[in-house]
């Protein structure tokens, strides 16, 4: 399996750009996939550049409702003009930074005839599954960071329902592709069992200044460092947190950037 950095909050080298946001072109035996867009068409540019052709992208999966994972969607959608969209039922909700920032999906999207919206399970073939574990990971053990979904009018803590997870399975492994990681990574982790996992860890808001804030780091960096997964992780875990992860994790974890190639 091979997947390419399309976009990532950092870069490689200068020849690559970078916005807070992700994108990743994932080619495994069946399939070329394009998880996430990040926020602009940076991930088009930065394709290009890597040789990737976004037309061949024959599946593509919305990770989450959030603007850093779909502001590209209307451009791929005018590149590539086949490849079905799914993304979770919840895409679309409210979701807000705080109380006045809005940062969900281009609602103007919601209708398009290419978009397959999913529930809790959807079994694309043998190869990939995608699933939120709504069913299992509750609200309360997911720390929404300030993140909001306005519902009825009001203000309330994201449970991230929107949030969906792929598995490709490969080989006789399971490779899992997160976006985020909102329901919590070790929740994902313990789920599903993953031997890859690849995406953001939600930790760049952990204050490693603060005693508590750095206890909980080092017990989830503890528990993931006691399974047999390897980690290659971005975006939304943070600079100072990855290094702190690293510390424990060691060859367990490395972080991708935009340019970067790993093979699987």
């Amino acid at each position: 399996m091979k997947i390419t950095v399309l976009n990532e909050n950092t870069s490689k080298s200068d020849k690559y750009e970078s916005e807070h946001g992700l994108s990743l072109y994932i080619e495994t035996k069946k399939h070329n996939i394009l998880f996430d867009c990040g926020q602009s068409d940076i991930f088009e540019r930065n394709a290009a550049r890597l040789g990737v052709d976004l037309k061949n992208a024959d599946i593509v999966i919305i990770s989450h409702g959030h603007y850093d994972h779909t502001g590209g969607l209307q451009r791929l959608l005018e590149i590539n003009k086949t490849a079905k969209v799914y993304l979770s039922e919840f895409s679309f909700g409210e979701h807000y930074s705080g109380s006045e920032r809005y940062i969900g999906m281009d609602k103007t999207l919601k209708s398009h005839p290419r978009l397959i919206y999913t529930d809790d399970f959807c079994k694309i073939d043998d190869e990939l599954l995608l699933r939120t574990l709504n069913e299992k990971i509750t609200a309360e053990s997911i720390n929404s960071f300030g993140l909001n979904i306005k519902k009825n009018g009001e203000l309330l803590p994201d449970d991230f329902r929107h949030e969906q997870y792929l598995t490709i399975n490969e080989n006789g492994r399971r490779i899992v592709i997160s976006g985020c990681s909102h329901k919590g990574i070790n929740n994902i982790v313990s789920l599903l069992s993953p031997d890859v996992l690849v995406g953001g860890f939600h930790f760049s808001k952990v204050n490693l200044t603060n005693d508590d804030s750095k206890a909980f780091l080092n017990n989830a960096a503890c528990r993931l460092n006691n399974t047999n997964c390897i980690f290659y992780t971005c975006h939304c875990t943070g600079i100072e947190q990855y290094e702190f992860l690293k510390s424990i994790l060691k060859e367990k974890l490395s972080y991708i950037s935009s340019g970067d190639v790993i093979l699987i």
